[in-house]
């Protein structure tokens, strides 16, 4: 259900380095969410960093939305770069998943295949 990567880079440079990956391999980020900063800021101790990057391809999306308008239920696709114990890690929850929860599609696992290769991708290059 998730793939998760362990970083040699700090938490900065990994969402700093994130960017130009996503664009490269055809995708854009939509939204970032500094999680444990907005924890932070409504007084609720958190003690590790998790920043959320809400992805997309625009082509994978208007596929995906041609076979089964309930399909944008799992989009946008969303990266997360955060900390355990000091250590960044880089993950997401894989596309098949998300698509398998909402019923067999054969065309729809196809495609959700596709993207998770290309996410997957993302998240090792960026490690």
């Amino acid at each position: 259900m998730f793939y998760i990567v362990e970083s040699s880079k700090s938490f900065y440079e990994a969402n700093l380095d994130l960017g130009p990956v996503v664009e490269r391999l055809g995708f854009v980020i939509l939204h970032r969410q500094d999680i444990g900063e907005t924890l932070q800021r409504r007084g609720i101790e958190f003690d590790e960093d998790c920043q959320v990057h809400e992805v997309i391809n625009y082509r994978y999306a208007a596929d995906l939305l041609a076979i089964d308008m309930r399909l944008g239920l799992t989009l946008p696709w969303r990266i997360a770069v955060y900390t355990e114990n000091g250590v960044t890690r880089i993950g997401l929850i894989r596309p098949p998943a998300l698509l398998a929860a909402l019923g067999e599609n054969p065309e729809a696992a196809h495609l959700a295949a596709e993207i998770e290769a290309k996410l997957i991708m993302i998240v090792d290059e960026t490690r």
